[in-house]
């Protein structure tokens, strides 16, 4: 399968440059407001003993997180290598080898060889794909019981941003490009899908969302 990602290598270049920053950031401060309405509606969901997937798993802190709370396993997608290397050491740091197998590469097209999962989250990753119906249904195909997802809100100011960074990154002669996807019609693919929605909250800039198998 092609890829519908075609700016792979430079959001590999592009994240992995802020991978050493994130982790920093996160032991400095935690979790973003936006990750921890992500949590509370995990924990509304449930992940107890679940197999989590996460995609765009970033530096780890936190499907690790969910690791440490409860549940079973978990694997880690992400395109950026160094993020997946200070996921890996901070796994390490964690004691959470044993629970946690990371995989470098674009889900969309490793995802034939990616196993399902209970639980799948994708936090900040729907704005970085072109073709958001794609990763949507994919990922809800790896998908058992419960979605969870952050993404852009639909506002003029989150497209201007967008803009802005979009002109950066062709200035910058790189190919990666974030995108603001109409949550109304995201929202209808994950129903479509036999999905409920039991959480939504948001801040200025970011919708989170968390869904149910019914």
């Amino acid at each position: 399968m092609s890829c519908c990602c075609p700016h792979s290598n430079s959001a590999n270049r592009f994240f992995s440059f802020f991978a050493g920053r994130y982790r920093k950031r996160f032991e400095k401060k935690g979790f973003e407001p936006s990750q921890k309405q992500l949590l509370e509606g995990l924990q509304q969901a449930g992940y107890q003993d679940a197999k989590i997937l996460e995609i765009g798993s970033g530096v780890g802190h936190l499907h690790q997180t969910l690791l440490e709370q409860g549940a079973k396993s978990a694997i880690g997608i992400d395109l950026a290598s160094k993020m997946i290397v200070e996921a890996r050491h901070w796994a390490e740091e964690r004691k959470l080898t044993n629970s946690v197998e990371y995989v470098e590469g674009d889900f969309m097209e490793i995802h034939e060889s990616v196993p399902d999962a209970d639980v799948t989250v994708l936090d900040k990753v729907v704005c970085c794909y072109p073709d958001a119906d794609g990763l949507v249904h994919t990922s809800l195909n790896k998908t058992a019981r419960v979605y969870a997802l952050t993404y852009p809100r639909n506002r003029w100011y989150v497209r201007f941003v967008m803009s802005a960074t979009a002109l950066f990154m062709k200035l910058v002669r790189s190919d990666f490009r974030p995108y603001v996807h109409d949550p109304e019609m995201v929202e209808s693919w994950i129903r479509d899908a036999g999905f409920d929605k039991i959480y939504q909250d948001n801040n200025l800039v970011w919708l989170t969302q968390v869904y149910v198998k019914t």
